[in-house]
């Protein structure tokens, strides 16, 4: 999993990152319009980019900035982030419209605390077009990660994507092998890699 770096603070309206792309579901069919996503740490934040050139189906409540569970009910981009030595991880979730949530697990879909607690400083940014297409953005302080997840090269992550609610197409960086779709695979995150970006 590449983590691109930049020595400036990013800035929304004028990111240029590379993507990656997601062109095929879980099950190995391809989408017919490919997604993509970026990861990049500036000095201050680890930000989450996700794009899909379609119109997306969003959760009714979701609004920009506003912390809202259960996003992955509808299309939704989601950030994983491992702390290896202790099998505590992270989740976040993107919603197309810059709505966003966070939990923290100590095992496979076992959270940390019972209640929903949003993480603070956490800043969302999302555009969306006229056609539907849609990018959207999370930045987190990448303080909490060091102080909550000690983030940093020994870190595992994978990025996912639920995309074409009601039918949800399930996207994945990493391969979780066969099966319904489980994005909860902590042992199969991929190690990250820290690259300067020019």
């Amino acid at each position: 999993m590449t983590i691109f770096t930049h020595e400036q603070p990013l800035v929304w309206g004028d990111l240029d990152v590379p993507l990656f792309g997601l062109a095929k579901d879980l099950a190995g069919v391809p989408l017919e319009v490919p997604a993509a996503f970026s990861l990049v740490a500036d000095p201050r934040h680890l930000w989450l980019i996700a794009n899909h050139r379609r119109p997306a189906v969003i959760h009714p409540r979701a609004r920009p900035g506003v912390f809202q569970g259960e996003l992955w009910r509808y299309d939704v981009a989601e950030l994983f982030l491992l702390e290896p030595r202790t099998g505590r991880y992270f989740e976040f979730n993107l919603a197309p419209n810059g709505g966003w949530w966070t939990c923290e697990f100590t095992a496979p879909r076992v959270r940390a605390d019972e209640v929903e607690i949003a993480m603070p400083e956490v800043a969302t940014y999302s555009e969306i077009t006229a056609d539907g297409s849609w990018v959207a953005a999370m930045a987190v302080p990448l303080d909490l990660l060091r102080a909550r997840l000690d983030f940093g090269p020994r870190t595992r992550g994978n990025v996912t994507m639920i995309l074409e609610s009601p039918k949800q197409r399930f996207l994945s960086a990493v391969d979780l092998g066969g099966g319904e779709p489980d994005f909860h695979q902590p042992t199969r995150f991929s190690e990250i890699r820290f690259v300067p970006l020019p």
